[in-house]
């Protein structure tokens, strides 16, 4: 078995599309090489992450296939999925074979694989720009924690950035560690260790009163629908919502 190991990058992935297609292999996982369990039956090559070999992947992509397809492939890529790399590889593979057509053979598991897991990321997106709860610092930076399914922070600081362009933010992927951080004039993305987590200490705690009052006050007790409710606000995600005791 012929094993891929990157370093769980975009860029690593695209190149290890490109060594599959010059070494002319089809190896059976590509693998975040910290994550890979070794096997002395495998064969587990490791691959040096090339921005201009991941640069030439990226453009024929969208050149040869559809920058859909492209957006499919990262917006996949981003669901952490199992195995979802090598999955990729087998569309993009597809996707030379028929052009922009692609995305058109939805009965194919290929297709279907990658389709599935980029309605999935962009499902949480929506979902997240909604429910993400920011708390005031006593630095006047807003820092907003939470732990999606999905590795989306890059995709929804976009969203923040446009309508908080006045305001220093920091929004914290627990679960990856990570962030995006925004200083009024530009939007980066960092590495975050539990000792860099700041001590979430506020200039005034009015504005969490006053959401949780607003939501109480809208509540119709004779209306209230649990499983709606959890439908539309998955429990998963009350953790760091603001309002979490009023919920049911």
């Amino acid at each position: 078995m012929i094993n891929y190991l990157y370093d769980g990058s975009f860029e690593g992935l695209l190149t290890s599309i490109y060594e599959a297609y010059y070494r002319h292999e089809q190896p059976d996982h590509i693998y975040y090489s910290d994550y890979i369990q070794v096997n002395l039956l495998d064969t587990n090559i490791q691959i040096t992450t090339d921005s201009e070999k991941a640069a030439k992947v990226y453009d024929s992509i969208g050149q040869k296939i559809s920058h859909q397809a492209l957006k499919n492939v990262y917006h996949a890529y981003l669901s952490e999925l199992n195995d979802i790399e090598i999955k990729i590889l087998n569309y993009v593979r597809l996707g030379f074979k028929k052009g922009k057509e692609v995305d058109l053979y939805l009965s194919d598991d290929r297709v279907l694989a990658i389709h599935t897991a980029a309605k999935k990321v962009t499902r949480e997106c929506h979902l997240m720009v909604g429910l993400l709860r920011f708390k005031q610092l006593e630095n006047d930076i807003y820092y907003a924690q939470y732990k999606p399914d999905h590795n989306i922070t890059p995709l929804i600081s976009g969203h923040f950035v446009d309508r908080f362009s006045d305001q220093k933010w920091v929004i914290h992927d627990v679960k990856r560690k990570y962030a995006a951080v925004y200083d009024q004039k530009s939007c980066i993305f960092t590495d975050i260790s539990d000792e860099m987590v700041p001590l979430i200490s506020y200039t005034s705690d009015n504005y969490e009163k006053l959401w949780k009052n607003y939501f109480t006050n809208i509540c119709i007790k004779e209306r209230i629908n649990p499983k709606l409710q959890k439908h539309n606000m998955p429990v998963r995600y009350w953790e760091f919502l603001t309002e979490k005791n009023c919920l049911i």
